[in-house]
């Protein structure tokens, strides 16, 4: 008992509650390991079976011409001799192709941020408003339409006849608003006219101008159709002894039957320009026509020859060339960002709906004002969203081909020109060579494996979460 209760070396060990199986011959022998294996053998065998057309496909349109690319890349235009590097070096020494690269370089900086910014700033906007899902439609809609009429959409919309171009059309409009134009470029005397070139693109009378005799400033070459819209029917001035008067109206009668330096009823006269009294080579007096043509002059322009200066016959403003040299990448880019805006607004509105909204009011308790709680916590929590739409995008933009194709017009392709654009000029035509057009394919997939890297990276660390 004294042993016992001391624990001795002479005390029994205790009886184990649970005692281990004895062995299974079966086990021994490995029989359930084996009919495992067997049936995942059979599984894989399976799934094989069922993935093999993929795989075929996947190896036919995918895998076979990337390789077949990479072998053309290393030989000449005719595909018989061997080039080297040389269609490589051609990338970068090709004025053309440089072009591409470098267009590409602003394509991928500023086509996808500016409509992922954009998509940010609507799908937080259209949180706070009543009709933000109609907003939503609207601006997701042009995804809808496929590049080649977006395209056609936007040639018309950079059309530079502000008659025919909508952005030429606003831009004309606001100008206008603020600076008068001209609206003679082409107005003229003609010789039987008491008026005779004064140099400069301006006009002169033949003679001095006298207080009470009405002055007489015919001119033709402006078409009817292109006289201003609140233009009136030109009236004969009235003399005054005190002042200068007279008429300046457009003498051509449509239709004909009218006579010169005679107001016919159906001449109309030339609102708005400006007639200056000119004396010892200075401009003592200036006055503009009314819609029917007539003005009047102090009595200082007594004896002064009176001018019509350059300013009445300079072309009107035509508004910006959008798709000249200098603007017809951004106008590209503009009508891009049109398209996929509404992209990353959807996104980017999903991922908007998943944030804890307990925690943004508690900013806001906290005296947080909107610009705070936007930029300190919802933009940072959206972050992953933010960089699927900005890496997508950026893999889309280093394809464009459509818009650019259809909106630069010829004179200005190669200024917007592309590496998808390139690739199919190099690589069809009279003139094609397919060992170039193939190393600009090998470049464009070398520069799209980065961001596909990045971006399966990112989904298997979202995975791992």
């Amino acid at each position: 008992m004294t042993t016992s209760a001391a624990g001795g070396a002479d005390a029994a060990p205790p009886a184990d509650k649970h005692p281990s199986p004895a062995p299974s011959p079966h086990r021994s022998l490995g029989r359930p390991d084996r009919s495992r294996r067997s049936v995942t053998g059979t599984r894989r065998l399976i799934a094989g079976l069922f993935l093999a057309p993929a795989l075929v496909l996947l190896g036919a349109l995918v895998v076979y011409p990337i390789a077949y690319s990479v072998y053309r890349s290393f030989f000449d235009q005719a595909g018989t001799g061997f080039a080297g590097l040389d269609n490589y070096k051609a990338l970068f020494t090709d004025d053309t192709i440089r072009t591409a690269v470098k267009n590409n370089a602003v394509w991928v900086v500023f086509a996808p941020t500016v409509a992922t910014a954009l998509g940010l700033i609507f799908a937080v906007l259209t949180e706070r408003i009543r009709w933000g899902t109609a907003f939503k439609l609207v601006v997701f809609m042009p995804m809808a339409i496929s590049m080649l009429a977006a395209g056609i959409i936007f040639r018309l919309v950079y059309d530079q006849a502000p008659e025919r171009g909508v952005a030429n059309a606003v831009w004309v409009g606001v100008h206008d608003t603020f600076s008068e134009s001209a609206g003679y470029p082409k107005a003229h005397p003609l010789p039987v006219h008491p008026l005779r070139a004064g140099g400069g693109g301006s006009f002169v009378t033949k003679t001095t101008v006298r207080a009470g005799q009405p002055v007489q400033l015919p001119l033709v070459g402006v078409a009817p159709t292109k006289m201003p819209s609140d233009a009136e029917p030109a009236k004969a001035a009235v003399a005054d002894d005190g002042r200068i008067t007279g008429t300046a109206w457009l003498d051509f009668t449509r239709g004909g039957g009218g006579k010169p330096n005679v107001i016919d009823p159906k001449e109309l006269g030339l609102r708005g320009i400006e007639v200056e009294a000119v004396k010892g080579g200075e401009v003592v007096a200036t006055a503009k026509a009314g819609a029917d043509g007539t003005f009047t002059l102090p009595a200082s322009a007594d004896g002064a020859e009176l001018r019509l200066p350059a300013s009445n016959f300079r072309e009107p403003y035509n508004g910006v060339e959008w798709l000249g040299p200098t603007l017809v990448t951004p106008g590209i880019i503009g009508s891009y960002v049109w398209m996929w805006a509404g992209f990353a607004m959807v996104l980017i509105a999903a991922g908007l709906a998943g944030l804890p909204r307990e925690l943004l009011e508690a900013a806001r308790v906290d005296g947080a004002n909107e610009w705070q709680v936007f930029r300190r916590i919802t933009v940072p929590m959206l972050a992953p969203v933010l960089v699927v739409v900005l890496v997508t995008l950026m893999i889309n933009v280093l394809k464009v081909f459509d818009l650019v194709f259809i909106i630069a017009p010829g004179s200005s392709q190669d200024d917007a020109n592309v590496l998808a654009l390139q690739l199919y000029r190099s690589s069809f035509g009279t003139d094609a060579d397919l060992g170039i057009g193939s190393a600009i394919a090998v470049l464009l997939l070398l520069l799209v494996l980065p961001v596909m890297y990045v971006n399966i990276r990112r989904i298997r660390k979202e995975g791992r979460r």
